[in-house]
């Protein structure tokens, strides 16, 4: 089911050029990115200082935007 008007976001950030990345799916991406950035969320990005958005990708639909976001994480680094 696709709710009209909303939509879903993949995202990667990034330590530093050529550091440890992160790949996230969120609906709001304007608060997610603020809540790592004040470090506010505990975990991986917060342990690794990983707060630069460096991509992201909209969709319409959450399922399709949880599909590529497995599917990125699947990809290697290179």
């Amino acid at each position: 089911m696709m709710l009209v008007g909303r939509q879903y976001y993949i995202y990667i950030l990034a330590s530093k050029r050529r550091g440890v990345l992160y790949i996230g799916f969120t609906g709001k991406l304007v608060s997610r990115m603020y809540q790592h950035k004040s470090r506010e969320l505990e975990g991986f990005t917060k342990r690794y200082q990983v707060r630069r958005l460096v991509y992201y990708e909209v969709f319409w639909d959450p399922l399709s935007g949880i599909q590529r976001e497995k599917q990125l994480k699947k990809w290697n680094r290179a």
